[in-house]
């Protein structure tokens, strides 16, 4: 039975949210999960309301198209108008996805095959990398520092870019929570359309902001249309994890290849669950109370945190804290010091979080929480943190 599986998948590691779930299960009460980015608040009432009328329309129990129902992907044009002053042909330029994940690996699938070389950040969303080895392509890691603002350096980018097929990017970052600025944008598109390669950026953070400065989307630069594909959903934006629905936006040749495989793999997402999306993003400003809602639980966990004697960034975007490890936890500990640390949070705080190290090697040192669970189980959380650091000397 040894060669009854194909080889591909021995290309790729064990889903680190996999591996969390099967830690995390010997903790029977007291865990405080922080480890994976789930939503834990409801959908605005209205949006399920709109789920409820359109479950009554006959016609939305039948095959759902694959590209999604034209008047899903008009309010998904119209939204990118209002909050990016994006230009999107709904018939041409936008599908319908069951969640950026699938458009992500799609993409991949329909761009890239046997050697093809793809650029993808480290630290980074583990679909990425797998995807392109599941593909038969190559990974090229492209480092992301804190010295840079956790945005890849793409002077060294350049070296390699004459190989590239596609450049994968996504911010804001899941893990770091760096926003990557419209001119950092520019000079992509402009590194892309010099080199001939494509670039997927996954903006499903764009509405999880803190600050007065809304992150933008690469379509906003000239000449992006040429060569760039941008991935959204309402998951994050409007709680709606469980839904399975997303975007995919902008060059329409990817478009059409993206959609080719999908064609060939699944559907588009059920009809009912469009028509609700159709109406949230009508609605955007049903968001705000969710984004409210973050940016409390950010400004309470990080100061308790500091409190504890553990400083860590305050992120301008997403639902995550990306942590360096205390200093002398550090200092003591060899091999891998991320997963360790996931430990021993798990074994004496009953506080699951993400080893840095499980988002790629440029991960290691860090940690990353995920801001889903109410502000006084965060406040719990950082709490008991702090009392174990004190107790095992590890306050800063």
């Amino acid at each position: 039975m040894r060669d009854a599986f194909a080889a591909r998948l021995g290309r790729i590691p064990p889903y680190l949210f996999g591996e969390l779930d099967e830690l995390k299960a010997g903790v029977r009460t007291g865990l405080i999960d922080l480890g994976e980015g789930s939503p834990d608040l409801k959908p605005p009432p209205p949006v399920v309301q709109a789920l409820v009328r359109a479950l009554k329309d006959p016609e939305n129990h039948r095959y759902p198209g694959y590209s999604g129902k034209l008047s899903a992907r008009r309010a998904v044009a119209q939204w990118f108008r209002r909050r990016f002053g994006v230009e999107l042909d709904p018939e041409k330029q936008v599908a319908m996805l069951l969640g950026s994940k699938e458009g992500a690996a799609h993409l991949i699938w329909a761009t890239c095959g046997e050697g093809d070389v793809v650029a993808v950040c480290d630290p980074n969303y583990p679909v990425y990398p797998n995807q392109t080895r599941l593909a038969g392509a190559v990974p090229l890691t492209v480092p992301l520092e804190e010295k840079n603002g956790f945005l890849p350096d793409l002077n060294w980018l350049e070296c390699s870019a004459s190989r590239l097929k596609l450049l994968c990017l996504n911010y804001p970052n899941n893990p770091t929570a760096a926003v990557a600025p419209l001119d950092f944008y520019r000079r992509v598109v402009t590194l892309a359309l010099k080199h001939g390669f494509f670039v997927v950026n996954d903006n499903v953070y764009s509405e999880l902001y803190f600050g007065r400065q809304r992150p933008p989307s690469i379509l906003e630069v000239p000449g992006a249309m040429e060569c760039c594909l941008e991935l959204n959903s309402l998951s994050k934006t409007f709680s709606l994890a469980g839904w399975r629905i997303g975007m995919a936006v902008g060059n329409r040749q990817l478009i059409q290849a993206l959609l080719k495989v999908k064609q060939n793999t699944d559907s588009g997402p059920f009809g009912a669950i469009q028509d609700a999306a159709a109406f949230a993003l009508r609605h955007a400003a049903l968001s705000g109370p969710v984004r409210r809602e973050y940016r409390r639980r950010r400004d309470v966990f990080c100061a308790e945190l500091a409190r504890a004697g553990w400083p860590v960034p305050v992120p301008e975007a997403t639902f995550y804290v990306w942590a360096r490890l205390p200093q002398r936890f550090a200092e003591r500990q060899r091999g891998s010091r991320s997963y360790a640390f996931t430990l021993e949070l798990l074994k004496h705080c009953r506080v699951m979080a993400a080893p840095g190290s499980g988002f790629g090697r440029q991960g290691e040192g860090f940690v990353r929480f995920a801001l889903v669970a109410s502000a006084a189980r965060l406040r719990e959380a950082a709490r008991r943190i702090g009392r174990w650091l004190k107790t095992a000397g590890l306050s800063q």
